[in-house]
């Protein structure tokens, strides 16, 4: 036999013969090369113009906005209720007004609106004196009372706003997202899916942002607004309760 038939004969017979054996190497699977995501908030800032990226960073500022508002007033109010654990537990204790004044933390509430009920009593005995003191006593007590409440509620109108706002924000980039779709189809001539994915998919992106951004804020409201009443029933009953005192201490604060 020719030695190149011998030849053919060996090629095709060797995998026969392995196979016969168990020996046939694995089948390597072919690489597949990753493929970048087109569609993705990198390609949204890349392949984005001016109106787009700037609707991001007004979102990007929004929520964080709204997010520095929410865990600052989380933080205020975990104080805010710490003080009012420290008045309940050391200012009845004091033998009078003045001492458990003093004793309470410099920058508290509580101790606020003791010291202004205590300069209004003061006043009172000048020329206010022809005012009745139950009625100035009060009077200065609610003042105080509001400036707290005041106070509790600042950064509240960020969340309010960012919470009304950010949809229609989203709204904005979605509807901008789809003029570029449909410019785009305008400009080629065809509706491929090549043409127009690109920015349905940024239209997408941009209300689900708006959406992502608006909820935190809303539930973050809701939220605090709860945790400012529960904190400030508490404080209306410290200002109550020192009125009390002070009118049957006859103003002297005891």
């Amino acid at each position: 036999m020719p030695p190149r038939v011998v030849a053919s004969f060996s090629l095709v017979l060797a995998p026969l013969a392995s196979l016969a054996q168990g020996t046939l190497p694995p089948i390597q699977a072919a690489a597949v090369p990753p493929v970048a995501n087109p569609y993705g908030l990198a390609a949204l800032w890349a392949q984005g113009d001016i109106v787009s990226r700037a609707t991001l960073v007004i979102l990007a500022i929004m929520s964080l906005a709204s997010w520095y508002v929410l865990l600052s007033k989380l933080l205020a109010q975990r104080r805010l209720g710490g003080q009012g654990r420290a008045a309940n537990d050391s200012f009845w204790k004091a033998d009078s007004v003045q001492q458990g004044a003093a004793a309470l933390q410099s920058g508290s509430p509580y101790r606020f609106i003791a010291e202004s009920a205590l300069e209004a009593t003061r006043k009172h005995e000048g020329l206010i004196g022809k005012v009745d003191l139950n009625t100035w006593v009060a009077q200065s007590i609610e003042r105080a009372v509001a400036a707290v409440h005041s106070r509790t509620q600042e950064g509240l109108a960020v969340l309010a706003t960012v919470g009304s706002t950010a949809p229609f924000v989203g709204l904005f980039g979605t509807v901008w997202g789809i003029y570029n779709a449909l410019v785009r189809i305008g400009a080629s001539g065809t509706a491929s899916i090549d043409k127009v994915a690109g920015p349905v998919g940024e239209a997408l992106i941009m209300t689900a942002l708006g959406l992502a951004v608006a909820v935190p804020a809303v539930l973050g409201y809701n939220w605090l607004v709860r945790r400012n009443k529960v904190a400030m029933d508490t404080v209306r009953a410290f200002g109550s309760d020192l009125h009390t005192v002070l009118l049957a201490t006859g103003g002297k604060g005891g």
